[in-house]
Protein backbone atom coordinates (compact mmCIF):
# COMPACT_ATOMS: atom_id res chain seq x y z
CA UNK A 1 0.00 0.00 0.00
CA UNK A 2 2.70 2.46 0.78
CA UNK A 3 4.61 2.11 -2.31
CA UNK A 4 1.41 2.42 -3.94
CA UNK A 5 0.53 5.45 -2.58
CA UNK A 6 4.39 7.14 -3.49
CA UNK A 7 4.16 6.18 -6.66
CA UNK A 8 1.99 4.89 -9.66
CA UNK A 9 0.96 1.41 -9.27
CA UNK A 10 3.28 0.37 -12.90
CA UNK A 11 6.29 1.75 -10.22
CA UNK A 12 5.25 0.13 -6.85
CA UNK A 13 4.89 -3.08 -8.84
CA UNK A 14 8.89 -2.75 -10.11
CA UNK A 15 10.01 -1.83 -6.73
CA UNK A 16 7.95 -4.85 -5.31
CA UNK A 17 9.65 -6.94 -7.51
CA UNK A 18 13.10 -5.34 -6.62
CA UNK A 19 12.29 -5.59 -2.71
CA UNK A 20 11.40 -9.05 -2.06
CA UNK A 21 11.60 -10.75 -5.78
CA UNK A 22 8.12 -11.62 -6.31
CA UNK A 23 5.95 -10.08 -9.08
CA UNK A 24 2.69 -8.34 -8.34
CA UNK A 25 1.59 -6.96 -11.03
CA UNK A 26 0.20 -3.26 -11.40
CA UNK A 27 -3.42 -4.31 -11.71
CA UNK A 28 -2.72 -6.10 -8.39
CA UNK A 29 -1.46 -3.00 -6.78
CA UNK A 30 -4.51 -0.95 -8.09
CA UNK A 31 -7.24 -4.03 -6.74
CA UNK A 32 -5.69 -3.84 -3.37
CA UNK A 33 -5.93 -0.27 -2.86
CA UNK A 34 -9.26 0.13 -4.35
CA UNK A 35 -10.12 -2.84 -1.64
CA UNK A 36 -9.31 -0.73 1.22
CA UNK A 37 -11.60 1.33 3.25
CA UNK A 38 -10.18 4.71 4.05
CA UNK A 39 -12.99 6.03 5.92
CA UNK A 40 -12.77 8.72 8.02
CA UNK A 41 -12.60 7.84 11.49
CA UNK A 42 -13.99 9.46 14.60
CA UNK A 43 -11.37 10.86 17.52
CA UNK A 44 -11.63 9.33 20.84
CA UNK A 45 -11.54 12.11 23.15
CA UNK A 46 -12.18 15.49 22.48
CA UNK A 47 -9.67 17.47 20.20
CA UNK A 48 -7.88 20.84 21.31
CA UNK A 49 -5.33 21.33 18.85
CA UNK A 50 -4.99 20.75 14.83
CA UNK A 51 -3.24 21.47 11.99
CA UNK A 52 -4.18 22.19 8.34
CA UNK A 53 -2.50 22.13 5.21
CA UNK A 54 -2.95 21.55 1.49
CA UNK A 55 -0.95 21.02 -0.96
CA UNK A 56 -0.96 20.00 -5.18
CA UNK A 57 -0.58 16.58 -6.92
CA UNK A 58 0.54 15.94 -10.32
CA UNK A 59 -1.92 13.80 -12.25
CA UNK A 60 -0.22 11.31 -14.84
CA UNK A 61 -0.98 12.30 -18.35
CA UNK A 62 -0.30 10.76 -21.51
CA UNK A 63 3.03 11.32 -23.25
CA UNK A 64 3.16 15.15 -24.58
CA UNK A 65 0.37 16.65 -22.75
CA UNK A 66 0.70 19.19 -19.97
CA UNK A 67 1.11 17.80 -16.70
CA UNK A 68 -2.19 17.78 -14.55
CA UNK A 69 -1.87 19.21 -10.94
CA UNK A 70 -4.92 18.79 -8.58
CA UNK A 71 -5.53 20.25 -4.86
CA UNK A 72 -5.59 18.10 -1.68
CA UNK A 73 -6.08 19.08 1.86
CA UNK A 74 -5.32 17.24 4.96
CA UNK A 75 -5.78 17.88 8.63
CA UNK A 76 -3.91 16.64 11.63
CA UNK A 77 -6.00 16.46 14.76
CA UNK A 78 -2.93 16.42 17.19
CA UNK A 79 -2.16 12.73 19.23
CA UNK A 80 -5.14 11.35 17.60
CA UNK A 81 -5.22 10.71 14.07
CA UNK A 82 -4.94 12.43 10.57
CA UNK A 83 -7.59 12.98 7.16
CA UNK A 84 -7.31 14.30 4.45
CA UNK A 85 -9.55 14.92 1.06
CA UNK A 86 -8.80 15.18 -2.54
CA UNK A 87 -10.78 18.02 -4.27
CA UNK A 88 -13.38 17.16 -1.90
CA UNK A 89 -12.95 20.05 0.76
CA UNK A 90 -17.08 19.97 1.77
CA UNK A 91 -16.30 16.09 3.26
CA UNK A 92 -13.17 17.10 5.21
CA UNK A 93 -15.24 20.36 6.55
CA UNK A 94 -18.26 18.06 7.70
CA UNK A 95 -15.25 15.22 9.01
CA UNK A 96 -13.92 17.79 11.28
CA UNK A 97 -16.96 19.56 12.67
CA UNK A 98 -18.73 16.22 13.39
CA UNK A 99 -15.25 15.28 15.98
CA UNK A 100 -15.69 16.38 19.46
CA UNK A 101 -14.11 19.43 19.29
CA UNK A 102 -12.79 21.24 22.82
CA UNK A 103 -13.30 24.88 23.25
CA UNK A 104 -11.06 26.40 22.90
CA UNK A 105 -9.88 24.68 20.06
CA UNK A 106 -6.53 25.82 18.78
CA UNK A 107 -5.70 25.59 14.78
CA UNK A 108 -2.67 25.75 12.99
CA UNK A 109 -2.79 26.85 9.27
CA UNK A 110 -0.10 28.48 7.28
CA UNK A 111 -2.60 31.45 6.30
CA UNK A 112 -3.09 30.45 2.89
CA UNK A 113 -6.39 31.27 1.08
CA UNK A 114 -7.69 27.85 0.04
CA UNK A 115 -7.51 26.64 4.18
CA UNK A 116 -9.91 27.68 5.44
CA UNK A 117 -12.79 26.04 8.38
CA UNK A 118 -15.99 26.79 9.98
CA UNK A 119 -15.30 24.68 13.24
Amino acid sequence: MLLSANESYERAAQDIQVLTGRSVSHSTQQRLVHRQDLSLMTADSPVDELSVDGGKIRVRTSSGHPCDWRDYKAVKLHDQMMGASYQDNPSLIEWVNDQPLDDPLVCLGDGHDGIGFVA
